[in-house]
């Protein structure tokens, strides 16, 4: 895989990326906190402990989520308790919200999220939807009223200056198509590092995944397993007659072979799950693999989106439609 460095395979080990402008490692299966319907900080804070004895050293929040202050917490914790030796053992990766998606407001909503989390550094600040909204306003769904164009320049200026400060080690987006990614391209000085998107074996997402890669950016897929449980996910991924065929001739689950399959395909992977046998079986991918057959049975799958982003969607703009909103790729 272009640019994994891989660890040793022990249970405790993840492989690693080294991420573009940076250099910093990012582990290539990471912890997702982003719960839907939401859950209690110390629920989220037991898992995420949990999450660190079993090995996983990737965390993934966003100021919208309500667990940067339970992540710090536990990584206080952690570090009390031995299981880390310091904070710089972990890779933690946060998000701008819509609402502060302007670029004065940048530094200000990375420096909240730092003092949530009681960090210094993040490791990857990314902008969570390519849109923004009425300053001061945290709320999700967003009113179709307080929808604003972006200013993608202004926005991404800011986050450049996020990273020359060093409060954040590398920076990118979350939920960019090619278009939208092109047109930071063209004026970025400091380009995207990471672009995080739904990805699973039912929408594989295969146009972004060759455009990221001739660019350089490393994708990072959220629902890798149809994001089953959560208000906006299903469970056809898990359910898929033809991934529950292979996992049983491999003697996997079903995850197992999504989270392998999109290793594979040179992909970073967010999971969540607040169970700790699943953590564990989720961890388990790095030593075996699928087979061209079953690769190539994965790939002919027939693809549809589930996030569909029509939360993001108002009559008032910037995006009339579904279509706007992902440039076509749906």
């Amino acid at each position: 895989m272009d640019g994994c460095l891989e660890a040793s395979l022990s249970p405790l080990s993840i492989p690693e990326y080294v991420l573009g402008c940076s250099g910093r490692r990012m582990p290539l299966l990471g912890f997702g906190t982003a719960a839907s319907p939401p859950v209690g900080s110390q629920l989220t804070k037991t898992a995420i402990l949990q999450a660190i004895e079993l090995g996983y050293r990737h965390f993934d929040t966003a100021s919208l989520y309500g667990t940067e202050q339970p992540l710090g917490e536990a990584i206080l914790e952690a570090i009390a308790v031995g299981l880390i030796k310091s904070r710089d053992e972990l890779f933690i990766t946060s998000k701008l919200w819509c609402s502060d998606a302007h670029g004065e407001l940048v530094l200000p909503a990375l420096r909240r999220s730092l003092k949530n989390l009681r960090l210094e550094y993040l490791d990857l600040y990314l902008i969570h939807w390519p849109v923004s909204s009425k300053p001061g306003i945290y709320e999700f769904p967003i009113k179709q009223e307080d929808f604003l164009a972006m200013d993608f320049k202004a926005v991404w200026k800011a986050m450049e200056d996020c990273q020359r400060l060093g409060l954040t080690k590398s920076i990118g987006v979350s939920n960019f198509s090619c278009k939208k990614l092109g047109d930071i391209l063209a004026f970025a000085k400091i380009p995207p590092a990471v672009n995080q998107v739904e990805l699973n074996p039912l929408w594989q997402q295969k146009k972004l995944r060759e455009f990221c890669k001739a660019n350089g950016i490393l994708l990072t897929a959220y629902a890798p397993l149809g994001a089953q449980g959560t208000i906006w996910g299903s469970n056809r991924v898990l359910e898929c007659e033809l991934l529950k065929e292979i996992a049983k001739q491999k003697g996997k689950t079903v995850a197992q072979i999504c989270l392998r399959w999109a290793y594979e395909q040179g992909i970073s992977i967010l999971v969540k799950s607040f169970n700790k046998d699943r953590m564990k079986s989720n961890l388990e991918i790095f030593n075996w693999s699928l087979s061209q057959e079953d690769v190539k049975k994965i790939n002919d799958i027939p693809q549809s989106r589930l996030c569909s982003g029509q939360d993001y969607i108002s009559k008032y703009g910037p995006f009339n439609t579904t279509q706007e909103l992902w440039d076509g790729e749906i």
